[in-house]
């Protein structure tokens, strides 16, 4: 594995601590991103006088000399596969994918290959970003294994480091569809009693809450009102069906993207997503609420009901406005093709 020194020197008036100090004053042909930064400091790869730092809050003054020694990600040891990709868009930079679902964005002990990741790498013929390091080359943001939709992949580090930057600023354009029991309205008295949750004009649902990983099964997520980090996600109905209305199209967007954020806010708020096996999307419906067809396609939709759709934002080179879109795939557009009947 290479490695490569940064030398500075912080310059005047710097912020109080030495992460923001650092993330305003190093070079930037270094290109790294203030969550980089922040990493290293904790890792002991930054000296400050010559002395190790791993406080990213330390206090810092004007003048100090700055080395970082960054350790460059090495040839991956994951292997390209020639899985079929569907690629909506490419250039130079950057690539967006629409995802199927049961594809897993990047390798993790249960699942070492056949992902999205061993797919980009057979594509590119291994060149990728390597600012998401060995496990992860060019991934920025990524939708759950069972999730399908839209992703957007760094084929450069400049594009990593531009579009990492917009996402940590919440300034992507990210709309999905999902498929939840119940109908999420405005006018439903004990929705207005779930805390965290309020209406906006347009009958827009507003789930604001603080997400954690659960304290006893690590594959969950759970709500909290006090630490874990903030989440917005809002939520409006496009259509709803059965007699009386027991389930419904939304569509929801995201403030903030947080692990299975609208999975667990959409539960919260006691509209789980169908299909959903973690946060409890398998529920009895009324015997005359749904066709026969309607029952039947619930009860056997495999995977939780949720669709990346829209994805929208500036490409982190050239500054053009990119929007795309990904209509419902075929086992989604199945399901609301039952429940039409």
């Amino acid at each position: 594995m290479g490695s490569r020194r940064i030398e500075f020197v912080i310059a005047e008036n710097p912020p109080k601590r030495l992460d923001k100090a650092v993330s305003r004053d190093v070079p930037e042909e270094a290109s790294l991103s203030r969550t980089r930064l922040a990493r290293l400091i904790e890792e002991g790869a930054l000296t400050v006088d010559g002395a190790v730092v791993q406080d990213p809050k330390a206090k810092i003054a004007e003048g100090a000399q700055i080395f970082i020694q960054v350790e460059e990600a090495e040839d991956s040891h994951i292997g390209p596969e020639d899985i079929p990709l569907e690629i909506v868009h490419e250039d130079e930079d950057l690539i967006v994918i629409n995802k199927p679902a049961g594809m897993v964005v990047h390798p993790a002990p249960g699942s070492p290959s056949g992902t999205l990741v061993n797919a980009l790498l057979h594509h590119f013929g291994g060149n990728l970003s390597g600012v998401g390091g060995v496990k992860r080359p060019g991934i920025v943001h990524r939708i759950d294994k069972e999730t399908s939709g839209l992703l957007v992949v760094a084929k450069s580090d400049a594009a990593h480091q531009g579009l990492a930057a917009q996402f940590e600023k919440h300034t992507v354009e990210r709309y999905y569809q999902a498929v939840c029991y119940g109908v999420p309205d405005g006018n439903d008295p004990r929705l207005r009693g779930v805390k965290g949750a309020s209406f906006e004009p347009g009958n827009i649902l507003k789930l604001t809450t603080q997400l954690a990983r659960h304290k006893t099964d690590r594959q969950r997520q759970a709500v909290l009102f006090q630490g874990g980090r903030h989440a917005v996600t809002r939520a409006r109905i496009v259509e709803s069906f059965g007699t009386p209305p027991s389930l419904a199209l939304i569509e929801c967007w995201l403030e903030t993207g947080r692990t299975h954020q609208i999975r667990v806010h959409m539960a919260h708020a006691g509209h789980g997503l169908i299909g959903d096996p973690t946060y409890g999307g398998r529920r009895k419906l009324a015997a005359k609420a749904l066709s026969e067809a309607g029952q039947t396609a619930v009860q056997a939709f495999p995977r939780q009901a949720l669709h990346a759709a829209v994805l929208g934002f500036d490409h982190p080179v050239t500054g053009e406005a990119l929007r795309f879109e990904a209509p419902l795939p075929p086992d989604m557009a199945g399901l609301l093709d039952a429940l039409r009947q």
